[in-house]
This record gives structure tokens, sequence and C-alpha cells, in this order.
């Protein structure tokens, strides 16, 4: 009798399901608590500090639906900002077990980046996606690791530090990390914790501004080899600023080891857009601009009318350039589907207008 308890509770679970179709079971929990949701992954802020002026590191508790992430993944963070669903990658920064830790630098540009920075409280929720991402560490370990990061890019790589440092790596980890000077060091007790905790663990900082620290200036080859001597045996995983990894590419690349720089940047197939059969106008309703229909994506569009949009990734993955489309049918250039829904999010630089469009920018 009791172990049918189990499967006779999910019987009543399908049927309460079935008898609040169309909307199902997880629009009337979550008006009790967002939490309760069953289907969809929410997270509750359990804590909130700011390690620096410009950045805000928050603790996040997800529900039941959450399945954990691989160090060095991402998650898509979801914030409703004045009505309208804003969705971000952000790379949760803690060992992977329970509680996630995401810590965002609010950009001056950047919609989501600054109200989270702003209003960012205890227990706020959010919705959350599953992992994502290939920035993994690789199976089995590599003996030596070099861990390089700028800003607050240090969150997908200190991920992998805090496993290593669990996993009783055996081997050597070199962390390189660059900040603009002494105060903008993020992370620097729990850095140390972990080369404590590890003998074969070294942290060090570089200084692109500020005096003091183990290296100054940018990522160079010559930091690297005092940093790790030994890199060009070892695999590098890297995540910062565009300059950073640009830098550290092109390092690798001369030094024939493209095969062992690991960087934490998405890479696509390249789009090609047919601009011959065009047709329509483009209205950007906030601005009041229009401008004929090129062919060519809505962020591009944008851009050539004078506006200046939120992006990041600038093919599809990022979601930093999403924006409600108010009217008008879009053509995702990644898989062809079209969709004409009023008042929906697009992400501009893989929506390709067809016919007229108007957006809300």
């Amino acid at each position: 009798m009791t172990a049918l308890l189990p499967q006779r509770l999910r019987g009543l679970a399908s049927l309460a399901e079935a008898l609040l179709t169309p909307h199902g079971a997880d629009r009337y929990l979550e008006l009790l608590d967002p939490m309760l949701v069953r289907r969809e992954i929410r997270g509750r802020v359990v804590d909130v500090r700011h390690q620096t002026p410009d950045t805000v590191t928050f603790t996040v508790r997800p529900n039941r639906a959450w399945q954990g992430f691989e160090a060095g993944q991402y998650v898509r963070l979801t914030v409703e900002i004045d009505g309208v669903r804003r969705t971000r990658c952000y790379s949760p920064c803690g060992p992977g077990g329970g509680d996630l830790e995401f810590t965002v630098k609010a950009d001056p540009q950047g919609l989501v980046s600054r109200h989270l920075h702003a209003t960012t409280r205890v227990g706020t929720v959010f919705g959350l996606s599953a992992a994502g991402g290939e920035f993994t560490l690789p199976s089995p370990r590599p003996e030596r690791i070099v861990l390089v990061s700028g800003g607050s890019g240090i969150t997908p790589v200190l991920a992998m530090a805090h496993r290593l440092v669990a996993e009783g790596h055996r081997g050597e980890v070199v962390f390189l990390h660059y900040a603009n000077a002494a105060d903008d060091v993020l992370y620097r007790a729990e850095l140390a914790g972990l080369a404590q905790r590890h003998r074969g663990f070294r942290v060090v900082h570089a200084y692109t501004h500020g005096r003091g620290g183990d290296l100054h200036g940018f990522f160079s080859k010559q930091h690297l080899e005092r940093a790790a001597p030994w890199f060009r045996d070892a695999e590098t995983f890297v995540c910062g600023p565009k300059p950073l990894m640009d830098s550290a590419r092109e390092l690798f690349e001369a030094e024939g080891l493209g095969e062992r720089l690991h960087t934490e940047e998405f890479t696509a197939p390249p789009l090609v857009f047919d601009t011959s059969a065009a047709e329509g106008t483009v209205r950007f309703a906030r601005s009041g601009r229009e401008c004929a229909n090129s062919g060519m994506p809505l962020l591009e569009q944008a851009e050539a009318a004078g506006l200046s949009p939120e992006h990041g990734c600038r093919m599809g993955i990022c979601f930093s350039c999403t924006q409600v489309k108010t009217a008008g049918r879009v053509r995702n250039a990644r898989t062809g589907e079209v969709s004409g829904e009023a008042n929906e999010e697009i992400q501009l630089c893989i929506s390709v207008p067809v016919g007229d469009v108007e957006i809300n920018a």
C-alpha cells in the first residue's frame, strides 16, 4: 500500500494539471510563491554583497527543477524590467553544488547589468535556465592548468578553480587575474583561501593601471612566462574583456599552441543574408526613427539608423540585444523560423524583418 502512494500522488498531480489547462498548475502556484513552480527553474536571492562599487555579487537558491552545472558553464538569468522580461547569460562562480553565486559588473550602457546592480535584494526571484556552454574542464584533468581572467570574467574560471581544489587535483594550477588596480580585484580572499588549501595552486595578480601587484600592464607573453613558465605544456582557460581574449588568442596561435587555449567565447556558423528581396519599413518606436528594410539583421539596421542598442555576441547566443517587437514579422537567421506575434521578445542580431516591422527601441 505504501509503495503505491508516490504513484498515486503523481497521478493526482497529472490530473490536477489537466484540470487546470490551459494555464497549468504552475501559473496558479506562482501566485502563491514563484518558487513553487515545478516545470520552470527559478531562484531566490539569499545574499547580496558589493565587492567593488561597480559590481554586485548575489547568491541564488534554485528550486527543485535545477539540475546543476559543470564548472565554467553559464546560466541564462531572466529579470523583469518595466514589465518586460530580459534575459542575459552569467556564469556561476561556486564549486557547483547547492546555491549559485553570480557577480555582475554594471555596464554604463547595460540595461540589465545596471538594473541588477541597483535593485537586487535578498528575496528577489529570478528565472533561470539549465546550464549550458562548453567552456569546461576536460576529463581526465590536465596535469598543468593556467586560468586567466580579467575583471568580472573571473566567474567561470573561479568555478574551475573551486572544482580542481575540491577534487584534490594533484598537478599545478596558476590563476592569473587582471584588474585595473588593487581595489578592483574580485574574490581576493577566496583566491588566497584556495591557494592555502592546495599546494600546487598559485595566484598571480596583474594590475593594468594601478601600482603594486605581481605584474603590471596588459596580458603578454612575458606575463605568461613569469606566471607559468611551463604554459606551453599546459591547458589554458581564459575569460575576460575582448582585448584580453584577443591577445591570448594571438599569442597562442603565434606559439603554435592554439589547441591548448580555451576561451569563454561563443562560436556559431557564419550567417548569410539575402538582401535582394528585402521590402517594407523598419520603425524604431521609442526613438521615432524609420528606415527602409535592407534585409540585414535588425541590430545592424538600428545601428545604421544612428541607434546604439545594447548587444554582445552578435550571433544570437548571449541575449544582450533582446528587444520587444510590437508589430510585424521577423525571420530568425539561424533557424529560418518566421514569427509574427505582437509584443514578443526578439534578438536583434539574428532577427531579419519580413516586410514592415516595428521595434520598441
